[in-house]
């Protein structure tokens, strides 16, 4: 009986030290104990009144963001891979942008996804930058893994503009999610060239292709 207790005691005392760890741990404890392995969470950013960016020729970023996710959606289901979406139409998820952000961040970690990415498009005061460029949070190792992969996938599209995956501690999403999250910008809208791409559904197409394979290579 004694010895029943004892291992008893102990068995407590290490799920105890356990979950010590996982709360010291923090942001990447919940990223990587908690994420299902295939289930993946989209974001198509903006929506609603809040367009986004506005490209150059009037292109707005909501659109875009909305059919890249979509595309990808379709492909990474097509493998069998889970996906949700926090948005598949054009509303915005509140009624002000600090309230549209919790919301995204809320499904994020209520789902707890093996990986969310959260879909953009860039813009920027220089009209002759542009190529992808993929976010995550600085502290975040399983953040940046995944970004990195993204991005290397997302530099096949045109070696000539590659970029390499950038950390950030200001986005609220990246500092908010629980989960790994990585921020992915198509393009930049204010490229007269790139804006003519990212609204063809051919090039959406292309990006949702490098997104979706750089998914499965992080969750591989």
């Amino acid at each position: 009986m004694i010895g029943c207790l004892l291992a008893l005691l102990i068995i407590c005392y290490k799920a105890g030290e356990q979950l010590k760890a996982g709360i010291l741990n923090g942001r990447e404890t919940a990223g990587s104990v908690s994420g299902s392995g295939t289930l993946i969470v989209l974001d198509a950013g903006h929506g609603g009144i809040d367009v986004g960016k506005m490209g150059v020729n009037g292109a707005e970023e909501k659109e875009i963001n909305l059919k890249i996710s979509l595309k990808i959606k379709k492909l990474l289901t097509e493998d069998g891979i889970s996906v949700v979406m926090t948005r598949s139409d054009n509303d915005r998820l509140g009624d002000t942008q600090k309230a549209d952000l919790k919301e995204r961040v809320r499904i994020m970690n209520e789902k707890h996804p093996v990986l969310a990415v959260s879909i953009h498009q860039n813009s920027y005061e220089g009209a002759e930058v542009r190529g992808p460029q993929v976010f995550y949070y600085t502290d975040s190792d399983a953040g940046r893994s995944a970004a990195r992969i993204l991005q290397e996938e997302l530099n096949r599209i045109d070696p000539v503009y590659s970029r390499e995956a950038k950390g950030n501690s200001s986005y609220y999403i990246l500092k908010n999610a629980e989960v790994p999250v990585v921020i992915v910008e198509c393009g930049f809208l204010s490229n007269v060239e790139e804006e003519e791409l990212l609204i063809s559904d051919e090039y959406q197409d292309t990006v949702a292709g490098a997104v979706s394979e750089g998914i499965k290579k992080y969750i591989d």
